[in-house]
C-alpha cells in the first residue's frame, strides 16, 4: 500500500500531472512489501522540469531526483532511479539472507560430525558449494547439456525459487520445484 502525495512548486497543477505520476510509482510496488510513503515534487524553472521522488517505507528512505526539457521525461527517469535504488537493496538483502543461512548450514555440520556418517550407513564422500545462479529452465537444461552434469541446480529468474533439474536414464529430465 502506498500514499502518494504530489508537490508542485513554480507551477499550476494540470489533470494529467497526478495522474501520469501515480501510475509510474505503482510499478514500484512490486519491489516493496511494506506500506511506503512517497512524495513526489514537480517543479518548473524557465526550460527545467525537475521531477524528484522520495520513498520511505520500512526505515528505507530512497531519494531520485531528474531534471529534463519534459516533464514526462523527468518523472520517467526519477521512477527509474528509484527503481534501481530497491532492485539494488532487495539483492543486498537476499545475499546477506543467503549468506545467514550458509553459515548456519555449516555449523549445523560441524557441530555433529559423527552423526552425518552414522545415518543408515551412509557416508558422505564429497561436498559441494554452488551458488545459485538465476536462469530459466531452457537455460539450466543448456548448461547441463554443456558440462554433461547429470543435475543443476538454480534459481528460477521469474519466481526465484530454487529448482533441480536432473537427467533422467532414459534421456528425459525431472524437474523438482521448490516453495521457499
Amino acid at each position: 500500500m502506498m500514499k502518494i502525495s504530489v508537490t508542485f512548486r513554480n507551477t499550476e497543477e494540470e489533470g494529467w500531472q497526478t495522474q501520469y505520476v501515480e501510475d509510474r510509482v505503482k510499478r514500484l510496488n512490486k519491489y516493496i512489501d511494506a506500506p511506503a510513503d512517497v512524495h513526489v515534487v514537480l517543479t518548473v524553472e524557465k526550460f527545467r522540469n525537475v521531477a524528484e521522488i522520495s520513498v520511505m517505507t520500512n526505515g528505507l528512505n530512497l531519494i531520485g531526483k531528474e531534471e529534463s526539457k519534459d516533464m514526462h521525461l523527468a518523472i520517467d527517469n526519477a521512477v527509474e532511479k528509484i527503481e534501481r535504488q530497491l532492485k539494488k537493496h532487495k539483492e543486498k538483502i537476499r545475499g546477506y539472507k543467503n549468506n545467514t543461512m550458509k553459515e548456519e548450514e555449516t555449523i549445523e555440520a560441524e557441530a555433529f560430525p559423527g552423526e552425518l556418517e552414522d545415518v543408515a550407513g551412509a557416508k558422505i564422500v564429497e561436498t559441494r558449494k554452488i551458488i545459485l545462479k538465476p536462469m530459466s529452465l531452457d537455460d539450466a537444461v543448456l548448461e547441463m547439456d554443456s558440462t554433461k552434469n547429470r543435475f543443476v541446480v538454480y534459481r528460477n529468474a521469474i519466481s526465484e525459487n530454487v529448482n533441480v533439474i536432473y537427467r533422467r536414464d532414459d534421456g528425459g529430465y525431472l524437474l523438482i520445484e521448490t516453495n521457499g
